[in-house]
């Protein structure tokens, strides 16, 4: 029988090899952003998804032929199902009735099947994966609670951050990292990377206007697809958050079309919010050295949505 190594290191044939090792662009004299959405599926959540199963696979926990099930707003939803096909998984996702067709057409199209609940019910979508996972027996990521969602960014986006700004002409302090906040892993792991480096880094949270649940504010619905599920994921520390930056939907999808027809970055509704919030930041705060933040995926899974 082929030990969990080997298995592997068979699926990694397709798309896996080329999750990560993302550009960073310059967006303005201060800010520099990931360009995620040149991962193979689209967005930043490859990363996340290739280390929870390749972590799973070798403990033993994820079998071959495995169902694997996890509730999610659709970037990740849509990674899962990308890796499962090319590592022969059945994938069944969970997520609310109003994510965007795009998202749901993506997931479809790796052959995965959508269980749908009620309109921005988070919560009760983490609540129907638990339900179907122990009915099934099947693998649940559970990546708003896996240590390993952090780990990645920590060993990966973050250090590879801290490889491309040592190549910026001048060598600058990184001041601050801006990131919307879905699971926490991104936040949290970039985290624990840039300030083994730059102490003094700020991080910013960004959340959705409508749903500033990490203002103290109430859950609700919102456009930011992939940010402000509502809640607080347990791999979050409030503790290591400096500043929450709030900002509404329209004012994110509209730099989000200001980024695709200004800089021919067609980028998502969460790439919109972070520019902005990092823009609010310099604004107000004045940093010496550089902002980083993040552009997670790309903008045609929102087409629907950011028409105007």
């Amino acid at each position: 029988m082929a030990t969990a190594a080997a298995i592997t290191t068979q699926r990694y044939r397709s798309v896996s090899p080329f999750i990560g090792n993302t550009p960073l662009v310059k967006i303005s004299e201060q800010i520099y952003a990931k360009l995620e959405s040149v991962n193979p599926s689209g967005s930043i959540k490859d990363r996340m998804a290739k280390a929870i199963l390749d972590a799973a696979e070798m403990r033993g926990i994820l079998k071959p032929g495995g169902t694997i099930i996890e509730a999610t707003s659709g970037n990740s939803g849509i990674a899962f199902s990308m890796l499962s096909a090319e590592r022969g998984y059945t994938m069944i996702v969970v997520m609310p009735n109003n994510m965007s067709s795009e998202r749901k057409d993506m997931i479809r199209a790796y052959g995965a099947t959508i269980v749908e609940v009620a309109a921005s019910d988070f919560a009760g979508a983490v609540e129907k994966r638990d339900a179907l996972v122990a009915e099934m027996g099947a693998f649940c990521p559970n990546q708003f609670a896996n240590n390993d969602n952090v780990e990645c960014h920590f060993m990966h986006t973050g250090n590879e951050i801290l490889q491309q700004a040592a190549l910026i002409e001048g060598k600058p302090e990184i001041s601050a990292f801006v990131s919307g906040t879905g699971t926490g892993g991104t936040l949290m792991g970039i985290r624990k990377a840039l300030i083994a480096k730059f102490p003094r880094v700020k991080v910013v949270a960004v959340e959705p206007e409508e749903s500033a649940v990490m203002s103290g504010g109430i859950a609700n619905a919102h456009s930011i697809q992939g940010i402000g599920d509502g809640f607080i994921p347990p791999i979050v520390d409030m503790h290591c958050v400096d500043n929450i930056a709030v900002i509404s939907s329209a004012d994110a999808i509209e730099r989000a079309r200001r980024l695709a027809k200004e800089a021919g970055l067609f980028v998502g509704i969460s790439s919109g919010a972070n520019i902005l919030a990092a823009e609010r930041y310099i604004n107000l705060h004045k940093p010496t050295g550089i902002v980083v933040t993040l552009l997670p995926d790309r903008g045609e899974r929102y087409l629907s949505m950011m028409r105007g």
